[in-house]
């Protein structure tokens, strides 16, 4: 694991000397503070309507950053012909993959880190309590939901052209899963053979992003999942993050890297 760890270690300190994540953050911030410094009609609820809209922007803001940090990285070494003398050395072609997550997926850890700091320092300041539970549940869970987005991006990544085409149809991918994945299974019953057996077929296919999104519980201050519920989001995360990284591999072994 020595070699995966030292590609991430470059990857982290690419993704910092950029200015994709500062951008987001103050971004997010300077939202978030405006709408706190405000009290709509007197209304003591209004911290809820500041934690969702933090919260979707903290969800958009990190989608952003694994999409197009993820997107990025095999296609600029080959730019830059960096990969010849990588894979030169006793690097393997696997090892470059799952370096490249490892990099990506640990980048967007530490950004969830920051973010959720801001968030739970700025929303219990105005409710007076700490749900730290909450907030960390909801940490995790995005960060593994992260995890398949930035295998997808990777496969992505080695099989379109451009980083950014890949990027559109990864944001694509992604929105629609979480906007309509869930809903699939009710469309389907409402069409005819054999379109419900295709439109079923796809929603059990494609991994279903939406039940990594605990934002409501945060918001509501509702009981937290069972840690039995968040190891098995956790398991479900691992194994499509392990299945795009397994296809990542193959399309990459097989990818002659002078075209």
């Amino acid at each position: 694991m020595k070699t995966p760890l030292a590609l991430a270690g470059v990857v982290l300190k690419e993704l910092y000397r950029r200015k994709d994540f500062y951008v987001l953050f103050v971004l997010t911030a300077v939202i978030t503070l405006l709408l706190a410094s405000v009290n709509f009609f007197n209304d003591d609820k209004i911290v809820r309507y500041l934690k969702e809209i933090c919260l979707l922007l903290i969800w958009i803001s990190m989608l952003v950053i694994a999409i197009v940090t993820t997107a990025r990285q095999i296609p600029a070494e080959r730019e830059s012909r960096t990969i010849f003398p990588l894979l030169a050395k006793p690097v393997t072609r696997g090892q470059v993959i799952l370096g490249k997550f490892l990099g990506c997926w640990f980048a967007c850890g530490l950004a969830l880190l920051i973010f959720y700091a801001f968030f739970t320092v700025v929303t219990c300041s105005r409710e007076g309590h700490w749900p730290l539970g909450g907030n960390l549940q909801a940490l995790w869970l995005q960060w593994m939901m992260l995890a398949i987005v930035i295998a997808l991006a990777l496969l992505g990544s080695l099989i379109f052209a451009a980083p950014s085409s890949n990027t559109t149809i990864c944001f694509v991918v992604v929105a629609g899963i979480l906007l309509l994945g869930g809903h699939l299974n009710a469309i389907a019953l409402q069409q005819t053979e054999p379109l419900t057996s295709l439109i079923y077929a796809v929603y059990f296919i494609i991994p279903q992003l939406e039940i990594f999104d605990v934002r409501d519980l945060v918001i509501h201050d509702q009981q937290l999942l069972g840690w039995l519920d968040c190891l098995g989001a956790s398991l479900y995360a691992a194994v499509y993050t392990g299945f795009f990284l397994l296809a990542a591999w193959l399309v990459f072994r097989r990818k002659p890297l002078s075209a």
